[in-house]
């Protein structure tokens, strides 16, 4: 399976459309959060991915606002929003969980979980899944310009024991384009480029 993935497109229509134009080419496209901007801007984007002819599955960031993501996908057969669930294309299992977590922010649009809260919500994921989450690993892709750790504790934890087959992650603007493995686990930072992946 061909997927092709990004993150943080942040209201970025032509980045979209970049990554709109080279779908044809995947069986998959991941959005791995932050379609819109301090919870505005994401339904031109949203608009502009469900042109796509294939399966597209988006997780939440911290700028975009859940209700809106899953209300748009309601009526879209091949979007799949993933926050705490998973799907499954042409047999392999998919799960995905978005939000800053652990939040560092208290701006009110900001979408954030605790570990607490993102370890139970991560309690589903299926062994050796594609596991999709806004914010990287703690200490994995996660550094900040300052040097600081940014990441959740609670998706590290996962990804030592559940095993997925991949984690797809973005949130860390200056992480961008990072790779690193827990395991046997890939994690890859994406930001608002073209990633491809075969799994």
């Amino acid at each position: 399976m061909q997927i092709l993935a990004g993150s943080d497109l942040h209201g970025d229509i032509a980045a979209t459309r970049i990554l709109v134009g080279a779908a044809s080419a995947a069986d998959v496209v991941i959005v791995a959060g932050d379609l819109g901007t301090k919870g505005e801007g994401a339904l031109p984007i949203l608009e502009l991915l469900k042109t796509i002819p294939r399966p597209v599955i988006l997780v939440p960031g911290n700028h975009d606002r859940l209700a809106e993501m899953r209300n748009f996908c309601a009526g879209w057969r091949d979007g799949h929003v993933l926050h705490g669930e998973g799907v499954r294309i042409q047999g392999v299992p998919f799960f995905g969980l978005g939000a800053e977590i652990p939040r560092t922010s208290t701006d009110v649009w900001n979408f954030a979980m605790t570990e607490i809260q993102a370890s139970r919500a991560l309690s589903d994921c299926p062994v050796g899944a594609v596991l999709i989450t806004h914010a990287p690993p703690k200490g994995v892709c996660d550094r900040q310009r300052d040097g600081r750790h940014d990441g959740s504790a609670a998706i590290l934890d996962v990804l030592r024991t559940k095993g997925p087959r991949l984690n797809l992650c973005g949130h860390i603007h200056a992480a961008f384009g990072q790779s690193e493995k827990i395991g046997d686990c890939p994690v890859h930072n994406l930001g608002p480029t073209l990633n491809w992946f075969m799994v």
